[in-house]
Parts: structure tokens; sequence; C-alpha cells
């Protein structure tokens, strides 16, 4: 099994960590399929409803709002295949995605962006580039699910990543926003000397975050993007030079003791960091966007809080990912598939579903107002500053391949070895 295979990658729409936690699962997984009720259904492969029972899920509501809508225009029910992750350690979301998708088991999959590039690049899904609904979307969109041409994947929002931050704690020691990774690193000092143990909470799925943000900084926001990605695609430019500065700066914040690595590789994502954000004893965390926004993560907190991106050489760096609703290539229903899709998708449901979530959409054409705490990152966007943490045009899968690569670094690998292993993917995937 190949490393992004491996991986789960974290971000199943907006509400990943909730919907999703961390994408494991035992061997035993659980996956409950619902009843087909008509004769016309369309098959939907999606993330578990929540991992708390009793907790409201609104990411889930939204979804479920557009579904409503497909199926009273469509004449169709829609049946959700679900997977409920239990200890999140083996079986991955992404792993059942691409077994259900490599056999034809279902019409529709929201897949994550690494999953995407397997089965985009194997042929198993279709290309979305017709479908009417794709004239309103943002090109960042179109940029990172085309796959030899084809778009294959469509979300219902834009995930993006920031830095979420207890700025009354900062307010305490007179820090400022950091900007620079040495910013970054002044204001994890002076909270460890004044008592404050992990000055940063982390978990074993979001720091490549970090690593993204420094690591292509340039590349997404210098003007020579093509050009770049064309270079390493063709072996001209190695990523591990891209990534070093990323993964010594995870290694200094390591050896500082500002991160602890042996609590963040067995850590799930929010699990296992938020409360002792929310505590006030950690003044810094990294999520995505619409954690802001629900009270199950930090969207109630007792401080003020502003979500801001990544320190990086462009200073604050928001990363931004794309999943995606897909159809499969030989799906049973493929026409009222792709009928779904272009309702659930269409710029009615998609404000529907922006609404609901407050999240970025993935059209020009939807916007709604942010909560304030999510505006230093909205303002970034607004500006066109972002990094992509998955990019289809990049032959080399980042999100996931980087993840479990800096999982190897919190378990004691030397970022030599890291870089070793980014040069082994490169050949390995130039070879092909």
């Amino acid at each position: 099994m190949n490393h992004f295979r491996k991986a789960a990658a974290v971000f199943l729409t907006g509400a990943a960590v909730l919907t999703v936690a961390a994408c494991g699962s035992k061997e035993n997984f659980n996956l409950e399929e619902s009843e087909e009720t008509e004769k016309r259904v369309v098959n939907l492969y999606s993330p578990m409803e929540k991992t708390n029972p009793d907790a409201e899920n609104v990411a889930r509501s939204a979804i479920d709002k557009t579904i409503i809508m497909a199926e009273e225009e469509l004449g169709v029910s829609v049946g959700y295949i679900t997977y409920t992750a239990e200890d999140y350690q083996d079986k991955t979301y992404d792993d059942i995605a691409l077994d259900r998708a490599r056999n034809d088991m279902d019409d529709i999959y929201l897949l994550n962006p690494n999953v995407i590039k397997t089965l985009g690049e194997e042929g198993k899904l279709m290309d979305l580039s017709g479908l009417a609904c794709t004239e309103n979307l943002r090109d960042v969109v179109k940029t990172a699910n085309t796959i030899d041409g084809k778009l294959v994947a469509i979300p219902q929002e834009v995930v993006v990543y920031g830095l979420f931050i207890n700025k009354d704690m900062f307010d305490q020691y007179h820090l400022e926003l950091p900007e620079t990774p040495e910013d970054f690193l002044e204001c994890c000092r002076v909270f460890k000397e004044n008592g404050i143990e992990t000055p940063v909470g982390a978990n074993r799925w979001w720091l490549e975050t970090f690593v993204l943000a420094q690591a292509y900084a340039d590349l997404y926001n210098g003007g020579n993007t093509e050009a770049e990605i064309a270079a390493l695609n063709s072996g001209e430019s190695k990523y591990s030079d891209y990534m070093r500065p990323g993964f010594e700066f995870l290694q200094e914040l390591i050896d500082c003791g500002y991160i602890d690595a042996e609590k963040a590789l067995v850590s799930e994502a929010i699990e296992g960091e938020g409360a002792d954000f929310l505590e006030g004893k950690t003044p810094i965390v990294m999520a995505y966007w619409g954690a802001a926004n629900t009270d199950t993560a930090y969207g109630a907190p007792d401080f003020n809080m502003l979500v801001i991106g990544f320190p990086s050489s462009r200073g604050q760096m928001p990363v931004m990912s794309m999943t995606g609703f897909g159809v499969g290539s030989n799906a049973e229903h493929a026409e009222d598939a792709m009928r779904v899709l272009e309702v659930i998708l269409s710029d009615e449901a998609l404000q529907v579903y922006t609404e609901t979530n407050k999240v970025i959409s993935p059209s020009k054409n939807v916007e709604v107002e942010c909560i304030p705490a999510l505006k230093p990152l909205n303002d970034r966007i607004e500006e066109n500053v972002y990094v992509l943490g998955a990019n289809a045009n990049m032959q080399l899968e980042q999100w996931g391949n980087t993840c479990l690569i800096v999982r190897d670094l919190l378990n004691g690998a030397a970022v030599d070895e890291c870089m070793a292993e980014f040069d082994r993917l490169q050949e390995e995937t130039l070879a092909k």
C-alpha cells in the first residue's frame, strides 16, 4: 500500500473533523446503507454523520438541505452509504472510498483530494466540466481538481486551514500576531518562558499545513506557478528543496518543546488538542475554517479568538484545499447522478449550503459574511493570497504524502530522512 493510499486526509467538507474525525477506523468498519424507497435511486458514499452521536451536525444538515432540493426537483431518492469511524487507526475513509469506486459500488462519492487524484488518474471518475454549474466555479477549484484536462470533482465549499489564536493570551504577553516563521518562534518562546507548557496544540493530521505554507508561498504567489509546477513534474526541481524549510521549522518547534511530538503522533484532530485550547492552556492550534463556526469544535470559546494564516516568507498564509463530489465512470445511475450534482452545485443550492455553514463557496457568485474571528484569514483569501494544499496538476500527491512524512518526523525521523522520502516518492512518480 503506497504512501497516499494509507493517508487519511482529514478535510471532507468544512466539517471534516465532525464528520470523519481523522478518517481512520478499525478493520471492522461499519457501513450503513439506506433503503431504496423509490425506483430511481442515486447512491452517495459519504462520511459518517457525526463523531458525537448527541451533537448536531451542521455540515451534514447543510448537505441534506441541498440533497432534498435535488430529490424534490428531479423525483429521485438519494441513498446515503455512510462510513462510521470507531478508533481512527486502521481502515480509513479513503481506503474504503478507493475500494468502492474501483469496484463501481456507488454513483456519487464525496472524496478527499488525494483520492480524487488517484481515481482521476485511474479513469474512475467522470468528467464534470460539461455541467452548467462549472461556469460559476472559482478558478482555484478548477485548478485543484482538473486531471488530464477533465474536471473530475466539485466541492460544496472551499476548505481553508488556518491558525486558531487565543488573542487574549497574546495580549496578556504583549505579542503581535506572527507573520513569519521567526515571529512564530518568538511568540512560542515567550509563552514557554511564562509557563505555557506546550504553546502549540497539534494532532497527527494537520501539522503539514505549516510545511505547505512555507514550501509553496512563493510558488503560488510569485507569478510563476505553472513553470514551477512543470519543473517539479519533470524532475528538474525537487519537492524536497521546497519542503526542507518547513520540516526544519517543525523540528525546531519540537526541539524547543513548543510542540509535544509524542502526543501529536497519537492525537486525533480537535479531539487531541481542542480541550487544552478551549481551557486556555495552549494559545495556538490549527484547524479548518468551518471549525470556527461549529459549537462542537471552536465556535463558542470563552475568549477572543482569531483565525490567521500560517507563518511564511510572505506573511500569514492560508492553506486551501479541495474535496469534491465525483461520479463513478461506470456508475449504474450515471445520468441521474449528474443531474443531482447539477442541482446541489447550482448557485441556488450553494447559497443555501454556504449560509448554513458560513463557509467559502466554490462559486464566485455566492458569498456570506464571515464571523469576526475569521476576518484575518478571509482578508488574505480576498487578496488571492493562499497556498494550495492539494493540486491535481502536481504529479506527486501533496496533502496525504506530506502528512505521512510529517508523522515520520514526529516519530523521530531526521529531516534529511524525510527529504530522502520525498526524493524517493518523486522518483517513483516520475518512473510511472
